[in-house]
């Protein structure tokens, strides 16, 4: 995403670092672009500038791999009782294709794109449509992110966060947004279900 980002900006004249699109990754488009390049910018390039990254981005799906541990994950939470609901931003074809490479759908109750979502993350709509899908209660989930947007967006509805650093945010920074505990990615936690939120969760359904 950081990639299709700098392209798309590029193609457009705006010299963003990579580094910097990094940091937004997990928002929505309008509001990405928004935050990196200013309330001043000519608004009529926002839609160019998603349609370039959406371009941009299909071309990597050949390449796209699930984390180590992701649908192992999905389906250990699955059979311990736990409502497994995917609660991305992506558009609808985009989520299929994401879905694939996941591979759980076996262990899925249901999936959130973009079009379920009036504002993107940080704001919570995408996580009030995920519980909705799942039938679920807020006092009664963990979400799992890798972002510090994942985390504000849960903490408006009052969701604990697992953050996960594989997404490239530190330890330090998902802790500071508020994430009550923080493993490398999907196989760490797997590995310490038992003692993780997630476990607890599971213990108490």
């Amino acid at each position: 995403h950081t990639l299709a980002w700098w392209q798309a900006f590029r193609r457009f004249g705006h010299d963003v670092p990579m580094a910097t699109i990094h940091r937004t990754i997990g928002m929505g488009g309008r509001r990405l672009t928004a935050h990196l390049l200013g309330q001043d910018r000519d608004a009529d390039e926002d839609q160019l500038l998603e349609d370039t990254h959406t371009a941009v981005f299909s071309t990597y799906w050949p390449a796209l791999r699930p984390l180590d541990g992701a649908p192992d994950l999905v389906r250990h939470c699955a059979e311990a009782g736990l409502t497994a609901v995917l609660a991305p931003s992506a558009r609808q074809e985009e989520l299929e294709i994401l879905r694939g490479v996941v591979n759980a759908d076996d262990w899925l109750t249901a999936a959130t794109s973009s079009a379920d979502a009036e504002r993107s993350k940080p704001a919570p709509d995408i996580l009030a449509a995920a519980l909705q899908a799942g039938g679920l209660q807020a006092a009664d989930c963990v979400f799992v992110g890798d972002a510090v947007w994942d985390i504000l967006a849960a903490a408006e509805l009052g969701i604990p966060t697992i953050g996960l650093t594989c997404g490239g945010t530190a330890e330090a920074e998902l802790r500071d947004a508020g994430a009550v505990e923080v493993y490398a990615g999907p196989r760490e936690l797997l590995e310490s279900f038992g003692a993780s939120r997630l476990g607890r969760l599971a213990g108490s359904c």
